[in-house]
């Protein structure tokens, strides 16, 4: 098969994934090969490509939100057949056995495994995976549209969620790109009051014409106190932007995978029960849960196609802001 294939982290614009022939994957048991349809790239594939997330096996596929369909099972596998439209997620496996996979938090398994950083991923023409992640995909979208719903959409439903989003809530979203672009679409659908924190004039417009009642710079405080804030900027005063737009109780939950250094804080700006979490990857149920609400919402996607080839530029433009939603990679 053709992949993209990462042996060494560097800066994205010294072009590190080359493309290449790899051996085909062949499923094991309890596995599943999916013929990849699209592939969604975002921030953690460049992080993993640059070495911010350190490559644990080299040489390694990264790409992590595939859409595609199901081109053979391996042994044991029954809830699976071949032509079924299935979707894979950035978590890859888990021990199935600790507290933490018993109570529905197999996201925070001590001996998780993730797509595209310890087990190669969707930056190819087949990506073999474990048949218990794998999610159903519905028919209808295409394979370009529905990728990015499954980091993208899927963490932000999460970090919504993990901050106690309710219907009618006010809401702040700090950051938005790809994931805000869908989270924002939620909130809507749920009723909720919204302010839009970012740095682009352009990205301020995008958020009021999606219904934000509110969009600004990151310095600027919302006209309204927040009942609760999701930051997507990898930048850690932005999250005290955040905490100081809270109203009293009011939580932030921090969208990423990795941070540069949170900036000091006064204690008053925590006083009152405000809170900070963070959002460690996602459940299958969470993935499960939001392609339900996308297809009732419907949320929409906003993608821009790169061919396989060119996945090293599709990471340059997350890398310098350039893409307007998601960057999505078609073998």
């Amino acid at each position: 098969m053709r992949a993209m294939v990462l042996t060494a982290s560097s800066s994205i614009h010294a072009q590190p994934l080359r493309f290449a022939a790899f051996p085909d994957p062949v499923p094991g048991p309890g596995e599943v090969l999916i013929r990849v349809g699209a592939c969604a790239a975002c921030r953690t594939d460049l992080q993993i490509c640059e070495g911010d997330l350190g490559l644990r096996m080299p040489p390694i596929i990264p790409g992590h939100q595939v859409a595609g369909r199901i081109e053979a099972v391996g042994p044991g596998v029954d809830d699976w057949t071949e032509g079924d439209r299935a979707g894979l997620t950035w978590l890859a496996g888990t021990c199935g056995e600790c507290a933490f996979c018993a109570s529905g938090r197999e996201n925070l398994c001590q001996q998780a495994t993730f797509t595209g950083w310890d087990r190669h991923g969707g930056f190819a023409e087949l990506v073999s995976a474990r048949a218990d992640v794998v999610v159903p995909l519905p028919e209808g979208p295409a394979d370009r549209d529905l990728a990015p719903l499954l980091c993208g959409g899927v963490i932000g439903f999460r970090a919504l969620r993990v901050a106690g989003i309710t219907p009618g809530a006010r809401v702040g979203l700090f950051g938005f790109g790809a994931s805000a672009l869908q989270a924002i679409q939620v909130a809507r659908h749920m009723g909720c009051r919204i302010a839009v924190a970012t740095r682009s004039g352009a990205e301020q417009a995008r958020a009021l014409s999606m219904g934000a009642d509110w969009a600004g710079g990151y310095h600027e405080p919302p006209p309204f106190a927040l009942d609760l804030a999701v930051t997507f900027a990898p930048a850690g005063e932005v999250v005290v932007h955040a905490v100081r737009a809270l109203d009293r109780g009011g939580t932030v939950a921090i969208n990423a995978i990795h941070l540069d250094r949170l900036p000091e804080m006064d204690y008053s700006d925590l006083w009152w029960e405000r809170s900070i979490r963070s959002v460690a990857n996602v459940t299958r149920q969470d993935a499960l849960d939001y392609l339900d609400l996308a297809a009732t919402i419907p949320v929409v996607t906003t993608v821009e196609e790169h061919a396989l080839p060119d996945a090293n530029r599709a990471l340059q433009r997350i890398a310098t802001g350039e893409v307007e939603g998601a960057a999505v990679i078609i073998p």
